[in-house]
């Protein structure tokens, strides 16, 4: 892999080396930060390295995760492990259908004494937001998160509120509980970063959770290992990692290809190539580079993508999913060019 990307051009711009010394410095305090983090989450949720990983990438890239599962498998404990391994500001929103936007968001309430309203702030106003079963709630309180989501704002009554950063928001939704849920729109699965499920744990892994979780909730003990200020210092440094023009063209070529495919009736947006990107790049940090390689790409684009296709109905009848139909569409996409030489393909 070393040797395609010189001859690509994707290392970074000195030879893979790194844009500037101060990179280079950062990439290990990165690593140390991200190492106690993951180790102080892992002591919660027993092995589910790959789900934590992606948990973490999209933390460092500045997005929001939706975690999709069957009940009972750890999502709002994994969002909760996250977020108390953080020295934050957290606030949990257990979405209910009488939930209100302004439970949400926030409301003006009239002080009587100054004679003038007040902004009474809600439970958005967080640097990490849990939010339990999001489909529970109404259309209308679910679309109290887009602005907060996408533009890291929110407006009452014609007046924008700045939210702390960083801001992530971490929501659990039930895939197979119909009754008394609203799925989630286009327009809000297009907000979230990425989409993973954690699945059932391995026996072993069961095993073990017997005497983590038997006694008591090992939550209660867990205690911050980072704080905020290094999670801001970490998101800079994953700002600056480099991503060539070739990785960036592959990027665009797998998101256009999910637009053109036969299968489905809604391609991803071009949001979703910002934010593979900007995972990729989180996901390069990770594992100590300050350059992107098209496996980033490749490893990120069906927790990023998925979730935002639609299938038709042919492929629904076929029991076709849109996961399935990414990974498809990875495997057969040429990769980058290599500067002067013929589209590389697998195999």
């Amino acid at each position: 892999m070393t040797s395609y990307n010189d001859q690509a051009g994707i290392g970074g711009p000195a030879g893979g080396q790194g844009t500037d010394g101060y990179h280079r410095v950062g990439l290990p305090e990165l690593a140390a930060v991200v190492d106690r983090v993951r180790t102080n989450v892992e002591s919660v949720i027993e092995g589910k390295p790959e789900a934590i990983r992606i948990a973490l990438t999209v933390m460092l890239a500045e997005g929001h995760l939706l975690l999709e599962d069957v009940p009972g498998v750890g999502k709002t404990m994994l969002a909760k492990a996250l977020a108390k391994s953080v020295d934050c500001t957290v606030r949990r929103i257990q979405f209910t259908p009488d939930l209100l936007p302004s439970d949400v968001t926030g409301t003006n309430i009239y002080d009587q004494h100054q004679r003038d309203f007040e902004f009474r702030p809600g439970a958005i106003f967080a640097q990490i937001v849990v939010g339990d079963e999001i489909n529970r709630a109404s259309p209308k309180t679910q679309s109290a998160l887009l602005e907060s989501m996408a533009e890291r704002q929110v407006t009452i009554d014609g007046t924008s509120y700045e939210l702390p950063s960083p801001f992530m928001v971490v929501a659990t939704q039930n895939p197979v509980e119909m009754e008394g849920t609203y799925p989630l729109p286009e327009a809000q699965r297009d907000r979230f970063m990425a989409r993973i499920s954690i699945g059932y744990p391995s026996p072993e892994a069961e095993f073990a959770m017997l005497d983590v979780h038997g006694g008591a909730n090992p939550l209660e003990d867990l205690q911050p290992v980072a704080h905020s200020s290094d999670i801001l210092k970490l998101i800079d440094l994953v700002r600056a990692v480099h991503i060539a023009d070739p990785v960036r063209r592959y990027a665009v070529d797998l998101v256009g290809a999910t637009r053109n495919s036969h299968e489905l009736r809604l391609g991803a947006s071009p949001r979703a190539t910002l934010h593979l990107v900007r995972a990729a790049r989180a996901a390069a940090a990770l594992d100590g580079r300050d350059y992107v390689i098209p496996d980033d790409i490749q490893r990120l684009a069906v927790p990023v993508l998925a979730h935002r296709l639609m299938p038709t109905a042919e492929t629904q009848l076929n029991r076709r999913t849109t996961e399935q139909i990414v990974a498809e569409i990875v495997a057969r996409l040429p990769l980058p060019r290599p500067q002067g030489g013929p589209a590389v393909r697998r195999g």
